[in-house]
Formats: structure tokens, sequence, C-alpha cells
């Protein structure tokens, strides 16, 4: 079945020889380009669209089944309504905010901070937040404030979300990487990371770390090694890039604190997004950038000023509609995913078992050499295989068994991972997942 983008297309291009003129290299453009970093996505994409009936695994999308485009009128109303009710803006005022250049920063900071405080129990000033276009924004942004010259570098768990090592490559910044292990980022081997590269001369500038379900190991850091992390932070000297996208999804106990709701010294840059949460459509994300300035002002501040040469402002119809998702769940964004998070359990066990009745004790794979990990929550399991995982057996997948996952070494910079690949479950059946383990384990036969 084909997409609305897919039907609507575009001209066919005629080929270089027909177009005459300039034809660049992609050797003489910068090295982002063809970076695999910026062009797994691409492949993935490439692959799915060519077998749109196999069960897919690949894509971290959240699930689809309770969107109702009448909710996007209704949220519409509701921020209109919080303009002119609770703001007291004229109706001039309101038409202006929805259709004109808006204010770089955005103007649904008051409702993320108010958001922050119901379900995170983070005091944020809400001028310390800055509304951005998506959360990739948001990285680029900071890394881009943070790379003043070649000493600078970054360092990051691996495997870690290839979109923030495709933003350190648009931003030149190099990383630094670091061991995980079942439970998060190894401490000890980021403070050996740190020695080191304080050793070559060069300058550790901040750590990026995504302690609740980790894309893409659903790895989860504990409360003790959250504080401890933001202790080694203090002594380094070095800000913690905290993202966060999947908290809301866990299995149903309490959640641990952020790391931004434990930080008492601005040590924490905390990424938030509302992709995952309210729809990825709208692309909107944000930061909380309150570090103070020596001269004045936050962090967000100078953000700020680098969006307005990059995006001039986030939309303002998208953070409109965002902000009456927010009004109308009360700004808890964790009463407004209850039922997604239900489905993700679901599914999470649903996987699990899967997993289990081909590849466990009593399955008829046991002994393959097949493993994985049980996440606490989150989108995503990693299972390692007795084979090679590359893009290449993905389109035997593809081909032969009608069934996608992630390799893991898109994760890992294209260095490591080579027997690991990514379950995403967020937007399948336990039905369709069930087909889709099904066909994995057929993959995993004929291989071995």
């Amino acid at each position: 079945m084909t997409s609305v983008s897919e039907r609507l297309g575009s001209a066919p291009v005629p080929p270089p020889a027909v177009l005459g003129g300039v034809r660049l290299d992609a050797a003489d453009l910068h090295a982002s380009v063809s970076d695999p970093c910026l062009t797994s996505m691409t492949l993935l994409n490439d692959i799915t669209g060519r077998h749109p009936d196999a069960v897919s695994f690949a894509a971290g999308r959240p699930y689809e089944g309770f969107y109702e485009v009448s909710a996007l009128g209704d949220h519409l109303g509701a921020f209109e309504r919080h303009l002119a009710d609770d703001l007291g803006l004229s109706p001039e005022a309101v038409r202006r905010t929805l259709f004109q250049y808006g204010r770089t920063k955005g103007f649904i900071h008051h409702l993320i901070a108010r958001h922050l405080a119901n379900d995170e129990r983070m005091a944020v000033d809400p001028e310390s937040v800055l509304v951005t276009t998506g959360c990739q924004e948001a990285m680029v942004l900071v890394l881009r404030a943070l790379r003043r010259d070649h000493r600078d570098v970054v360092l990051t768990a691996y495997p870690s979300y290839v979109g923030f090592l495709g933003a350190t490559r648009l931003v030149d910044m190099p990383v630094r990487p670091v061991a995980e292990g079942p439970g998060g980022i190894d401490l000890d081997d980021l403070a050996e990371q740190i020695r080191r590269a304080r050793a070559e001369g060069l300058r550790p500038r901040a750590c990026y770390v995504v302690p609740d379900f980790a894309n893409p190991s659903g790895a989860s850091m504990s409360r003790a090694d959250r504080r401890r992390l933001l202790e080694l932070a203090d002594q380094e000297d070095f800000l913690v890039l905290e993202d966060n996208p999947y908290s809301m999804f866990h299995g149903g106990g309490d959640r641990l604190p952020t790391l931004k709701s434990l930080d008492t010294g601005h040590r924490v840059v905390y990424f938030g997004s509302f992709a995952k949460t309210a729809f990825a459509g709208a692309r909107v994300g944000y930061v909380v950038a309150d570090q103070p300035m020596t001269g004045g002002g936050l962090f967000a501040d100078e953000l700020a000023k680098l969006k307005s040469m990059l995006t001039l402002n986030t939309s303002t119809v998208a953070q409109a509609v965002v902000g009456g998702f927010l009004l109308r769940n009360g700004c808890s964004v964790e009463r407004a995913t209850v039922r997604e998070a239900q489905v993700y359990r679901d599914n999470l066990r649903a996987v699990v078992s899967g997993l289990r009745g081909h590849f466990g004790d009593d399955g008829p794979l046991r002994g393959s050499g097949v493993s994985w990990n049980v996440p606490a929550g989150g989108m995503f399991i990693v299972v390692t295989l007795p084979f090679r995982a590359d893009d290449a057996l993905l389109e035997y997948s593809a081909e032969r068994f009608g069934v996608l996952w992630t390799p893991m070494y898109h994760f890992y910079a294209g260095d490591g991972g080579s027997h690991q690949i990514r379950l995403s479950f967020s937007v399948l059946s336990p039905e369709r997942i069930d087909v889709g383990i099904g066909r994995l384990a057929a993959l995993v036969a004929d291989r071995a």
C-alpha cells in the first residue's frame, strides 16, 4: 500500500546527461553528506518502501491507533481560548500569534514548564525553555554552541541514538565513545575517557545520555548512577545532555527521577520532545538550558541567537496545537499517554514471549545462539544473533522472509554491534509481532 506522499510524488528527474551544466561531486561537499550516520535512515526508509507488506520492527515511530484528525482542531481551539481568556490577548493579537512569525524562543514555554513541574517534579524557569523544530534541532543548536574549536569533544555511550551522532557530524563535533552496560553508561569508563581526552589536549564539553529506556539499547540508569553521574560532571566540569523521549512508557511502577530534577548545579541541559507523546508530525521539541551566562542571561538565550539564523522560530501553528494538547490534559503528558503506555507494555511482553517461544529453553531453535535483553519499558529490544547482521542481510530478510529490523552497527557509527539488531515494537499489534518473530526465527533457521 503506497503512502499519500508516494502517490503524490514528483516529476521524474532527467539523467545528468540530459540536464547538462554543473555536476557536483559528493567528495567536494561537507563530509556529513556521505557519513553513514546521515544515510542510515534513508536506507531503512528505502527498504521499507520497497517491502510494504513486510512486518517492520525497523521504525521507532509512536503508536498510531489513537490518532484522531478532529483532535487537531480541538487542540487548536483550546489554545486559542487560552490566548484570549487566560492571557488576555485581543482578537488581533490572537490572529497575529497564530499567523505571523513568532517569538524565537517559542510561546508555549510556560505550558512546557508546567508539564515538567507536574510530570517530572522539575521547577523550571519558562525563560530557560527554548521551543525547537523537533528535538533534533535542539541537539544541533547545543552542539553548535559548545563546539568552539578543534579541541572540543562530546562523549556518549555506544550504542547511541543515531540522530545525536548525525547532529555531531553536522557541526564537526568529535565523539568519544563510552562503554554501555545493562544499567546504561559505564561511569568508570566515562571517567577514564575524560582523563584520556584531557591527556590528549582535548576539552570534554558534555556527555549525552538517555537515562530511561535508551534508543537503541533499552537500557536504564539506576537512581544511584544518576546521582553519581551528576557528581562526576561536577568534579570533572562538563555538562550532561539528558534526552528524555521515553520515560512515560515505563513498566507501570514508580518512575525514576530525571537527571534534571536532581540537578542542583545547572549541570544538565535537558532535551524534550512531543514526537512520541503528542504526535511526531507537529515537529515540536524543546531544550531546557538554564545555565547562567557570565555576562548575564541564560544559555537558552545564546541558543536562541543560533536558532534565529537557522529556523527563525518554531511553527506557530504546530506550537498552538501542542499547547492545546497540553492544556486539554492538564499539562500532564503522563496523563495524556496512559493508553499508549499500555500498548507498549503489551507489545513488550509480546516480543519477549515470542523470542522465548522460538529461541528459549523449550523453543524449536533453542541453542541457536540467539539472545536478547528485556528492558523495563520504552520501545526497543536488542537481539544478538550468531551471524553478521548488516544491510545486506536486512535486504535478504525483507525479500525472502518479509521481516524488517535495524542493524545495530548504525548506532555504533559503523564500528560495533555487527551481530546485533534492534527490534522496535511501537507500531505493531501483538498479532503482527507474533508473525514477525516467527519470520525472524525462519531467517535464523535459514542462516544457521
